[in-house]
């Protein structure tokens, strides 16, 4: 399995319409794409003493998954223009891990 990580901030005033873009159009026009191997997509959200930090981590079967998501330059940033226009930073690229041991409580 491989677990896909990715950061972004926004401002206070700007951190609620992220969350609705990344909630009602990002995440359902990934769905939509029915991408094989893709099995959740979590969405995460902190205060950092006036910044908010969003974090998506997404689960993939394998490699093959996520190319089948990005194409061959996989870790480039999947950031729609409107998500976008609301973060005042982003990582440019995303981070994947193999998740060597999950354990399910």
């Amino acid at each position: 399995m491989i677990c896909r990580l990715w950061r972004g901030w926004a401002a206070p005033e700007d951190a609620d319409d992220y969350e609705r873009i990344v909630r009602s159009q990002v995440i359902p026009d990934i769905e939509a794409r029915q991408i094989p191997g893709l099995r959740h997509i979590d969405l995460m959200r902190r205060n950092l003493d006036g910044e908010i930090e969003f974090q998506t981590m997404m689960w993939f079967d394998d490699f093959a998954s996520v190319r089948a998501f990005m194409g061959d330059d996989y870790e480039r940033s999947h950031v729609p223009a409107e998500a976008r226009a609301v973060l005042n930073s982003f990582d440019d690229r995303a981070a994947h891990y193999e998740v060597i041991d999950r354990r399910d409580q």
